[in-house]
């Protein structure tokens, strides 16, 4: 079948997305507790420190995750740092999360990091 401009368009009877529903999205909560309570139920070492920020390190020290409200850098608009170092303890990424991304995608953000433990995608 061919379309054209007088072809004519048909709503489908439901949303393919429909399971949606008429949710509310993900729009604020910016304190840290959703990924402190999984890093910590994940055995991660969790520091606060003097300026109300708070350094998280996983079991084997190759993934830091920050929350650094009173910073130069939250100053510039990254509340969130995460880096991941490789085997040798090279810098591998990182990633900054603004004051805006809500700590429930933050958390999301790092659980996946956490469940996919493997180096490599199945792809390459």
């Amino acid at each position: 079948m061919t379309l054209s401009a007088t072809t004519p368009f048909h709503l489908p009877a439901e949303s393919p997305h429909a399971a949606l529903g008429n949710r509310e999205w993900l729009l604020d909560c910016h304190c840290a507790g959703p990924v402190i309570d999984l890093l910590k139920g994940q055995g991660w070492d969790v520091i606060p420190d003097l300026y109300a920020n708070v350094h998280c390190s996983s079991p084997d020290q190759r993934v830091y995750v920050g929350f650094l409200p009173e910073t130069k850098e939250a100053a510039r608009g990254e509340l969130w740092h995460i880096h991941v170092k490789d085997a040798d303890g090279k810098m591998a990424w990182s990633q900054a999360l603004g004051p805006s991304v809500p700590a429930q995608a933050v958390a999301g953000f790092i659980a996946a990091l956490i469940a996919f433990p493997n180096r490599c995608c199945a792809c390459v």
